[in-house]
């Protein structure tokens, strides 16, 4: 397969998606923060000054996803249909998991509306706490799963 956002001359180019079969695209992404027992307490109790951290951190991660292509260069505007954005912490470990569930029909997929979207949730997050722990780690930033479009159905497989 080649590479789809280059001509024949090698130029970058914006996909022409116009030919393209209109069908329900979903895509879910998550990711991670690992953090101090500190910060995560401040989170988990509402303690964090800046306010409150998991709220605004939703309604970043929703900006996030329907502004993509004002961010990230070559992805088409998308009239989304529904963004759902959930946390999961873990105490054991004081991480936070971010996962964003992003829907459209439209003709092109929505993978990189999920994956912005998680990640301005864990840098919002960074950014509210920082004040506490500026040792945090983002990562492990991926596509779970996606379906529509040609390509059809994709399940991230457990360990890959």
């Amino acid at each position: 397969m080649g590479l789809t956002h280059l001509d024949e001359q090698g130029r970058v180019v914006m996909v022409d998606v116009g030919d393209k079969g209109i069908t329900r695209r979903v895509a879910r992404a998550t990711g991670n923060i690992r953090m101090s027992r500190e910060a995560f307490e401040a989170i988990m109790n509402d303690a964090v000054k800046k306010g409150n951290v998991l709220a605004t951190s939703k309604v970043a991660a929703v900006m996030a996803a329907k502004n993509t292509s004002n961010t990230i260069p070559l992805c088409h505007p998308l009239p989304i249909d529904q963004i759902s954005v959930e946390f999961h912490p873990r105490a054991e470990t004081s991480t936070i998991e971010a996962e964003a569930t992003v829907k459209v029909t439209g003709k092109t997929g929505i993978e990189m509306e999920a994956l912005h979207s998680v990640s301005v949730a864990l840098l919002t997050i960074y950014d509210m706490v920082k004040a506490i722990d500026k040792t945090m780690v983002i990562g492990d930033i991926r596509l779970e799963e996606k379906s529509g479009g040609r390509s059809g159905h994709y399940t991230r497989k457990p360990g890959e």
